[in-house]
């Protein structure tokens, strides 16, 4: 018989506990960095939905004051705080990611949204087209590019030197939002800026774009949703693949637990925020009811999860295993 005091047994206890971590860990980072990679996070997840690959992948990631007054504008600094704060999270600081997703679908490899593009770099943005790479697939290989909506965090990759940086694609996008951004009185006043940056980089391309409305068509299996209020054209995507279903939620909730919990608090970002918060609670009512995964675009990375109704919200789970087994 081996006797063994309370130390020892702790030690004995943290060295298992070690050795099963690192196991979890080799296995974890071994799904994400299928594809040969010289960064230790490479900065993409890649996982199969049915006959679909999907991979989210991070264009970089931006450390800003708040999140209040940007969420939850309408609320007291201190009423935001506390639910920050009950959630385990700094109340002057947030970490705001930026989420592109490829899904290599039959013959097409579908990118939506484009991330920051090369005028993002200098602030450690736009880092989209070098992990696309290193998951495996190359600017030219797209063959479609979706946008969910024109803000510049969506857009700013169109574009390179004057050029398409996927010289292959053909684009999809809402027509709504498009004669919104393009209408000539949008080129003054607040919306000036958008404007003129959707100008630059969809216009140019708009021959080769096909325009959509509710339900319309990416490829078979994709479709579009009119979920509106962020901005008038904003869409959202369901993907279903052989009995399996993903929805992209685009920017209809932006932070993972104010925008989510409190889905009617509203944020600075939306254009028409009644809209926008009746939006987030079909769609994430809907996302909950059919207990099927979503991507947010400005999710914590890898951006994949899940939400439950409670307590007049939604409460988020972050995917973990589910698609490794």
């Amino acid at each position: 018989m081996v006797t063994v005091d309370r130390r020892s047994a702790f030690k004995l206890g943290l060295a298992g506990a070690a050795g099963v971590a690192m196991s979890q860990i080799k296995i974890g980072t071994s799904h994400a960095q299928a594809a040969a990679s010289t960064e230790e996070n490479p900065g993409f997840y890649r996982f199969k939905l049915g006959d679909f690959e999907v991979i989210s992948i991070q264009d970089g990631i931006r450390v800003a004051d708040g999140p209040h007054p940007t969420f939850g504008s309408d609320q007291e600094a201190a009423e935001v705080a506390a639910l920050l704060e009950a959630n385990m999270l700094p109340s002057d600081k947030f970490a705001n990611g930026f989420t592109p997703v490829l899904i290599k679908a039959g013959d097409d490899l579908v990118l939506f949204d484009t991330g920051f593009g090369a005028a993002g770099q200098a602030n450690g943005l736009g880092k989209l087209k070098s992990r696309m790479q290193a998951a495996g697939y190359k600017p030219e290989d797209v063959s479609i590019v979706v946008i969910t909506h024109m803000h510049g965090d969506h857009i700013g990759g169109l574009m390179e030197n004057g050029a398409p940086a996927f010289a292959n694609a053909r684009y999809v996008m809402g027509q709504t939002e498009y004669d919104f951004w393009t209408a000539p009185d949008r080129l003054s006043g607040p919306t000036e800026g958008n404007a003129k940056a959707v100008a630059a980089n969809i216009k140019p391309l708009a021959e080769k774009a096909t325009f959509i409305g509710d339900n319309g068509s990416v490829v078979s299996g994709i479709t579009g949703i009119a979920a509106p209020g962020h901005t008038p054209g904003h869409m959202v995507f369901n993907v279903e693949s052989a009995g399996k279903r993903l929805v992209l939620t685009a920017d209809t909730a932006n932070h993972y637990v104010v925008s989510l919990q409190k889905p009617d608090w509203q944020v600075r970002f939306d254009m028409d925020k009644e809209a926008a918060a009746a939006t987030r609670r079909k769609v994430f009512g809907m996302i909950a009811a059919d207990k099927v995964p979503f991507i947010g675009y400005h999710m914590p990375f890898p951006s994949v999860g899940f939400v439950t109704e409670r307590d007049g919200g939604f409460f988020y789970t972050p995917a973990s295993y589910q698609f490794d087994i």
